[in-house]
């Protein structure tokens, strides 16, 4: 029998998340600091699978590695996913980082899984819109960006996603579970810096055929003006 959680979270989340995915080319940005060493976590990686199949969101899982130590290493643990946690801590006056933490556009910090709360916050930066307009486009292995109406300087970031994977965990908090997790990032980094003045444009080479995410962001864990994803 599914537990009183289970059924109130999922019909919860049923109603905030199930609305029909409105295809646009300025979709808001989720990104849920996760572990599969953390107990707390499973209802959160639900959450973004959720949100996943939503094409006016781009849903990134950012697996932190800080967990590890308590028995089971993350496969997906990257010290660049809790650098840019606390770059975000830093940014807002928050004393610390923590699992799960939700990022609404960089701006709106959502501690665990609420459902409603979330569908509240995609809704209210949906309709404030990007700052930014960008425009991305991929040729074989070269990715073309572009982009304009910056107001400062602005950090570039490009990830891949890794779309789906299941795991068996064996030891740690989350031993016995069998979890499918949704658009893990992978490969972190930003590929440069823009001073906001004028048109940008910039090209990459990107390995491999899996999506990529693009991020325009304030520097140093400010707000996301802008992101785009490519399948």
């Amino acid at each position: 029998m599914r537990s009183l959680f289970t059924t109130l979270f999922g019909t919860a989340l049923a109603v905030a998340l199930s609305m029909p995915a409105s295809a646009q080319q300025r979709p808001v940005v989720v990104e849920l600091f996760t572990s599969q060493g953390c107990s707390s976590c499973p209802p959160a990686d639900e959450l973004l699978h959720a949100l996943s199949e939503r094409d006016d969101v781009i849903a990134i899982a950012l697996h932190v590695d800080y967990w590890d130590y308590i028995g089971w290493k993350d496969e997906f643990g990257d010290p660049a996913h809790a650098e840019r946690q606390r770059s975000y801590a830093n940014f807002a006056n928050r004393r610390a980082i923590y699992t799960p933490e939700i990022l609404v556009n960089g701006q709106t910090d959502i501690v665990g899984a609420k459902p409603m709360k979330l569908s509240k916050a995609i809704a209210e930066h949906k309709e404030m819109g990007p700052e930014i307009t960008l425009d991305i486009r991929r040729d074989g292995t070269t990715l073309d960006l572009r982009a304009e109406g910056a107001s400062g300087p602005v950090e570039v970031h490009v990830l891949r996603i890794l779309p789906t994977h299941t795991t068996k965990i064996t030891r740690g908090e989350n031993r016995g579970k069998t979890i499918t997790y949704s658009n893990i990032a992978q490969d972190l980094r930003t590929v440069d810096q823009w001073d906001g003045t004028g048109s940008y444009t910039h090209s990459l080479t990107v390995d491999g055929d899996a999506p990529i995410v693009v991020l325009m962001q304030t520097p140093d864990g400010g707000p996301i003006l802008a992101g785009a994803r490519i399948d």
